[in-house]
């Protein structure tokens, strides 16, 4: 068999198919669209971005608004004539705890327990009616605002409470703990 006459065959075939499949190609395709958006909204998304921009200077202040930090109003003035810096300080009065360790170390006192009850391996720690085991928790309400304490550990004359990472050990019958 001579592959002679199917060659030229495959190329004519090719040559031909080759230049007539552009000529069709190019009357049917369209012009590809742009992509970038019209001239006026382009003007217009420039024109917002340039008002967004727009960086405003605020008006100067006036030395004698500012605060004088190193000699406030008063400064000179004694605590004998009640009008000094230091004389709403005195009647003030305790200040208020502020961090986890004071806030527990002020309720804690407040939580006194009537006893503890064993049931088996577990301890409870007994609240009127009420009995918790290590790691339920107690909601207390300081100062108007509820705090949730997890009670941690009970033992024969003592518990343990925790807020948030602080813990604190409290007796159960306080002046009864050697």
């Amino acid at each position: 068999m001579n592959p002679r006459p199917f060659f030229s065959f495959a190329l004519v075939s090719l040559v031909v198919g080759s230049a007539v499949i552009p000529a069709r190609g190019a009357q049917a395709r369209k012009a590809p669209e742009s992509d970038l958006a019209t001239k006026e909204v382009r003007r217009a998304v420039v024109e917002l971005a340039a008002k967004l921009a727009k960086v405003e200077t605020p008006e100067p202040m006036v030395d004698s608004q500012l605060a004088h930090p190193f000699s406030p109003a008063g400064f000179g003035q004694t605590a004998q004539d009640g009008s000094g810096p230091g004389a709403g300080a005195v009647s003030a009065g305790p200040s208020k705890p502020f961090g986890d360790h004071d806030i527990l170390a002020a309720i804690a006192p407040r939580i006194m327990p009537s006893g503890t009850f064993s049931m088996g391996t577990d301890r409870l720690l007994i609240f009127g009616k009420k009995r918790l085991k290590a790691g339920d928790h107690l909601t207390v309400n300081f100062e108007g605002a509820d705090y949730v304490l997890e009670l941690v550990a009970i033992d024969r004359t003592n518990f343990t409470l925790r807020l948030n990472h602080e813990e604190i050990t409290r007796p159960i019958k306080p002046g009864k703990n050697p």
